[in-house]
């Protein structure tokens, strides 16, 4: 997908669906973007709100219609936890998004790349499956063949400017991050997941 793509997509989802849109440059562009006068902006009905809601959170992990789906089936047939709660848990254990929180890609795009082209482990094994689940305890990391690759130079200052989240941690030395607990909804999660479960129970 070209960047121009990405960016008008960021521009009728917002600028969370792709790292691409989260930039100055993308920002400074949009504010210089003023609408016509008197144009009155499109009124979104229910449904349609609900539709760019599932669009966030589909592009953003990079899933087709079905593998959502899967995770929305997951999450109703579970009573343990709520269902918003269980389908955040399932996107955001996937192999490729821990990649990318741990701060070993810039991108979701490249941590996907990464681990389908052989470069990541977990538990000290090769995985090249990016919808792999990591749960609580594993240890993900660089295989040892794929650490001198300019794939990962200057890893120790990617990783320090890493926002990585709070149930995951990673070891320099080691090269390698771990899941200490499960994923957890924040405040400044960008998705309305009400929404996308309204969507699919139509």
């Amino acid at each position: 997908m070209s960047k121009e793509t990405k960016y008008k997509i960021c521009r009728r989802l917002g600028p969370g669906v792709y790292e691409k849109c989260q930039t100055p440059k993308f920002a400074l562009s949009e504010s210089k973007k003023n609408p016509k006068r008197g144009k009155r902006r499109k009124q979104v009905s229910d449904y349609g709100a609900q539709l760019l809601e599932k669009q966030k959170v589909r592009l953003t992990y990079g899933l087709r219609e079905k593998g959502l789906v899967k995770y929305i089936k997951e999450a109703k047939a579970q009573r343990e936890v709520s269902v918003y709660d269980k389908l955040f848990e399932g996107v955001e254990s996937r192999l490729d998004n821990t990649v990318f929180r741990l701060g070993l890609a810039e991108t979701r795009a490249k941590a996907r790349q990464m681990v389908t082209h052989g470069h990541i482990t977990v538990n000290g094994k090769k995985m090249n499956v990016p919808s792999y689940r990591v749960t609580v305890g594993d240890v993900v990391g660089i295989r040892i063949q794929s650490q001198g690759k300019i794939l990962f130079e200057d890893l120790e200052g990617r990783i320090k400017n890493a926002n990585i989240p709070t149930w995951l941690s990673f070891d320099i030395k080691k090269k390698e991050g771990k899941m200490n607990g499960l994923p957890k909804i924040g405040a400044g999660e960008m998705f309305d997941l009400g929404a996308v479960f309204e969507y699919y129970s139509r």
